[in-house]
């Protein structure tokens, strides 16, 4: 059925783009180091036909008349190029160009840009992330992060410096899918919480979907992060290095074949290494926080090859080691690791307009957290995901289909408080199938998708429709709204109610849940599948009020309709037929709610950027007996941001973030007594024996910590040397007037345990 479908879409839009009008499309690139432009206008001057460059730096203009026109393309940063083309009726011109970059900067050509992506496209929940953008931010350990950024953008929470997670519109991290060059990353912040494995400089852009996503996105049902790197220097050699109280990187690429002429193909190469020494810097720089140094490290490595051919078609080959290292002495000793390969394609066929892509990749990943007086828990997840995928550009219209297939195996290990084993090995297999079409009616864009995504081990078809919507109002408004339903498969080897975990494991969905369920009206619902399902509903607006000062408002609702969450209540194997499922079960069904409103204000210019965000949430949670809020639930959360470069060539940039967050859900205790575990049965010593400390607690997240505020500042000074040789050094604080804010407090010791203090960092990079 699903091929049958994919067939009729791709004869019936085959057919109605060979009409008699022509279509001209290609690429545009940089000039000096062939890297694609993204994001960036092209259109035929004096005409009304236009669009914008993708992540590619791929362009596509049809439904034009035969005639002779000029194609134009206006960059922020490069100069503009004019050329004359001629189109036949029916025909198919492919154009690669090339820009040139420029010393003046043109703003308008940028707000220009915005705007026409604004008009054409849904853009719901989403946020485009470039460099540019997250060098922006204050650069904590002197090096600039997309995990720094992340915390910054609307409906994400952060839960701590120290192994902190993100939150994203009431999701939990295993909810959150990442994606690297079309890999799945199954653990992409490191344990520190203030760097992702990513390295800013490889980056050419990140789609962060907070919710209301497509079709083409699948197997996660709160947000997705799509991560796509740049290819190498295809006509020199150029690198970066970096050094900073907390790490080191290097970055190099270049050439392997460069081409003959301009367009010509090529082989290029890119790769990148970073490195953390805190754990043995601190004991220098911050041993005032702790004599034994902060017990934080990690290495991160990326390689990648890039094979371009004169059309434009690209294929690549990338490989991937990232690894984290926690080690709290005789206490406890954390380490993860995940590598892999993988590869991408990029087609144009000559003679359609056709856009084809596809991806394959293998991965593993590997968790062990050894603890004093415990059993080691483990959990490693591998396996592969690939993907086919055909774009039609219609005019303002667009048709994307495309099929996708995943398999993982997991093997998982755990002992809980109550001494009893939690352990899984399951491998599957996940078939999906979408389709898209974006139609432009006027002011009305029109979103609809439809995904299949069939859930092999579990037997079990999911139907996915979903749809978004914008309405162009005037120039200065437009008015959007989203819709659909989202499942998966994948659980966190945890639960959503610890307050501190570093421990960040994976497992198959399992198959062996509860029969039935219990709902808040006291209903019981049968439970007839293991999928994690969820109902995303957003509206919002875009509203310009001048053309430096942008708004944007986003109100949504998620509906988690079923979630599995590990039971932390098993006491009892569950081969015991006549104690209840919530004490024997590992898995638990819940069902839950999300709903808030982001409110998002930029202002900026060519020396200043200021960025304000406000989030007001709730999350809910319902395990079959008590309501009661996740760890994450964070009602309002305030994130301020503002760069200004100035001095003679704008060589000073002086950045600073400050955050507020109201307090953090937790349980509260009512007091203390002394705990038998009865080891030696019906012979154990009560009377002159001593027993353990017992916790009588309160309920479940009942009470509420202080609130979160902390601010980060960041002064940059570049020395440039010559055209590709430059040298910028900073120095930055983190938590600049030293904010007691807790994070996380030991009833039995009774001791509080607080998130980073005061932390001053210098670095220095050069470029060459």
């Amino acid at each position: 059925m699903l091929r049958s479908l994919l067939f009729f879409v791709f004869l019936a839009f085959t057919s109605s783009v060979l009409g008699q009008n022509a279509t001209v499309r290609g690429f545009v690139y940089d000039k000096l180091s062939g890297e694609p432009i993204i994001f960036t206008n092209v259109y035929l001057k004096g005409t009304q036909h236009g669009t914008s460059t993708d992540v590619n730096g791929y362009y596509s203009i049809s439904k034009i008349p035969p005639g002779s026109y000029t194609l134009t393309v206006n960059s922020l940063g490069y100069e503009q190029i004019d050329e004359d083309i001629s189109l036949r009726k029916a025909q198919i011109l492919s154009k690669k160009l090339f820009i040139s970059p420029q010393a003046k900067v043109l703003s308008t050509f940028d707000v220009s840009a915005d705007k026409a992506e604004a008009r054409n496209q849904v853009k719901m929940s989403v946020q485009k992330i470039t460099p540019k953008e997250i060098e922006k931010m204050p650069s904590i350990g002197g090096e600039p992060d997309i995990a720094q950024y992340m915390q910054v953008l609307p409906g994400v929470v952060f839960t701590g410096d120290q192994g902190g997670q993100l939150y994203i519109r009431g999701g939990s991290p295993v909810q959150n899918k990442v994606l690297l060059d079309g890999m799945i990353v199954y653990n992409p912040f490191h344990s520190i919480g203030l760097f992702s494995v990513f390295d800013t400089d490889i980056i050419r852009n990140a789609d962060i979907y907070t919710g209301g996503f497509g079709a083409e996105y699948g197997g996660r049902i709160s947000s997705i992060m799509d991560v796509t790197t740049i290819d190498g220097n295809i006509n020199e050699f150029h690198g970066n290095a970096s050094l900073s109280t907390f790490g080191a990187k290097l970055n190099i690429e270049g050439p392997l074949k460069k081409p003959t002429k301009v367009g010509g193909s090529s082989i290029s190469y890119i790769a990148s290494a970073k490195h953390s020494y805190l754990d043995e810097s601190s004991k220098l720089f911050y041993n005032y926080i702790d004599s034994n140094g902060l017990p934080f490290g990690f290495t991160d490595v990326y390689g990648k090859l890039t094979f371009s051919g004169e059309n434009g078609s690209k294929a690549n080959i990338f490989g991937l080691n990232f690894s984290d290292r926690v080690n709290y002495g005789p206490v406890s000793n954390l380490n993860w690791n995940n590598a892999g390969v993988g590869g991408n394609f990029l087609l144009i066929p000559s003679g359609s307009p056709v856009l084809v892509e596809g991806n394959i990749a293998y991965s593993k990943y590997g968790i062990r957290l050894a603890e004093d007086n415990l059993q080691d828990r483990s959990s490693i997840i591998e396996g592969f995901n690939g993907g086919l995928g055909f774009t039609y550009f219609l005019g303002d219209d667009e048709v994307k289909y495309g099929i996708e297939i995943i398999g993982f195996s997991t093997n998982y290990s755990v002992v809980n408080q109550a001494n009893q084993l939690i352990e899984q090995q399951e491998s599957t297999t996940e078939l999906a199938g979408y389709v898209r079409y974006k139609k432009k009616l006027g002011k009305l864009i029109l979103d609809p998708s439809f995904r299949f995504h069939y859930y092999a081990s579990l037997s079990t078809p999911s139907f996915e429709p979903r749809i978004g919507m914008k309405y162009n109002v005037n120039d200065d408004l437009r008015l959007k709204a989203a819709a659909g339903v989202y499942s998966q498969n994948l659980i966190a080897a945890n639960s959503d109610r610890d307050v501190v975990n570093l421990f960040s494991g994976f497992l198959s969905g399992p198959s062996n849940l509860q029969d039935d369920f219990v709902k808040e009206n006291g209903s019981v619902k049968e439970i007839t599948h293991s999928l994690q399902k969820a109902n995303h509903f957003i509206i919002g607006a875009e509203i310009d009020v001048t053309s430096k000062i942008n708004v944007n408002v986003e109100a949504y609702y998620k509906m988690f309709t079923q979630v599995t969450n590990l039971n932390r209540n098993k006491i009892f194997d569950e081969d015991e037929p006549d104690q209840p499922d919530i004490l024997k079960n590992d898995f638990i069904i819940e069902t839950g709610e999300a709903y808030g409103c982001d409110i998002v204000v930029n202002y900026e210019l060519s020396d200043i950027n200021l960025y304000g965000v406000y989030s007001i949430g709730r999350v809910i949670r319902w395990d079959g007996f008590q309501e009661y809020a996740p760890v994450f639930d964070r009602r309002h959360n305030v994130n301020f941001v503002g760069s200004y470069k100035f001095g003679p060539s704008r060589q000073w940039e002086f950045d600073a973030r400050w955050n507020m967050g109201s307090g953090f859900p937790f349980t509260q205790t009512l007091g203390f007594y002394e705990q038998y575990n009865f080891s030696d049965g019906a012979d154990t010593d009560v009377i002159n024996g001593n027993g353990d400390i017992g916790i009588v607690y309160d309920d479940l997240n009942g009470g509420r910590l202080p609130y979160y505020h902390r601010l980060d500042v960041t002064l940059k000074r570049k020395f440039v040397f010559s055209v590709n040789s430059t040298l910028e050094a900073n120095i930055g604080i983190t938590n600049a007037y030293n904010r007691q804010n807790i994070f996380y407090f030991d009833r039995v010791n009774f001791e509080r345990v607080d998130q980073l203090p005061f932390m001053p960092s210098a670095g220095v990079s050069i470029s060459f």
